[in-house]
């Protein structure tokens, strides 16, 4: 009958899968004492947790005799060739030296300090580009220590970024505390966003070559 025989196939049955629980029961206790197996990837890894961040420093030299660099090309480069105005090295060094530290606290004090020779050079009022380099220095060491900033397109953006940032607060205190009569321009912010940008690969290279491992 065909019932009896599909209860006799069923019971036949059973002692296989009692053998395929079994094995695969014994091999789930194997694999508990296993260490886990990590996949690699090509993919660059952009978020960095804390333990896998690399902090940098300058030697005192270095720290001291670079940003004066910066700041006298700055100030002296453009009375000879003009068109260079659209760059602002002080800035890149500040974005350089905040992401390489990766410490707030020292990328604060780092562009503050720089921005206020930059100010002490110009005919503006003391703190437009000491309060803008301040908030540059402390948000791109703060960004630095969450991302991975060492490959090219990420200090591509960076630049850009910051560039703008530093742009809005520079405009907001001008205009607004100072009283400067300023007019802003999506396009030439920019065009200068992107060529400081590409300065900003050769600066950070620059950069690169002098900084040392903690």
């Amino acid at each position: 009958m065909p019932a009896l025989e599909l209860i006799r196939s069923l019971r036949n049955q059973l002692p296989i899968r009692r053998r395929l629980i079994r094995i695969l029961r014994k091999q789930a206790r194997q694999n508990l004492g296993r260490p886990a197996r990590t996949l690699r990837t090509n993919v660059a890894i952009t978020y960095t947790s804390g333990e896998q961040v690399e902090v940098y420093r300058f030697s005192i030299p270095a720290t001291i005799l670079i940003p004066l660099g910066a700041l006298v090309l700055q100030a002296f480069l453009p009375i000879w060739l003009p068109f260079v105005r659209i760059f602002d090295l002080p800035l890149l060094v500040t974005i350089g030296f905040a992401t390489a530290r990766r410490s707030p606290l020292t990328g604060l004090v780092t562009g503050g300090f720089i921005g206020i020779l930059q100010d002490a050079l110009t005919h503006q009022p003391i703190g437009l580009y000491g309060i803008s380099k301040t908030v540059v220095g402390f948000g791109a060491s703060s960004l630095g220590i969450k991302l991975d900033v060492e490959n090219v397109g990420a200090r591509f953006l960076l630049t850009i970024f910051f560039y703008v940032v530093h742009e809005v607060v520079y405009f907001l205190i001008a205009r607004g505390m100072v009283g400067l009569r300023m007019e802003w321009s999506w396009p030439h912010e920019f065009v200068s966003g992107m060529a400081n940008a590409v300065l900003g690969i050769v600066v950070f290279m620059l950069l690169d070559r002098v900084k040392q491992r903690t």
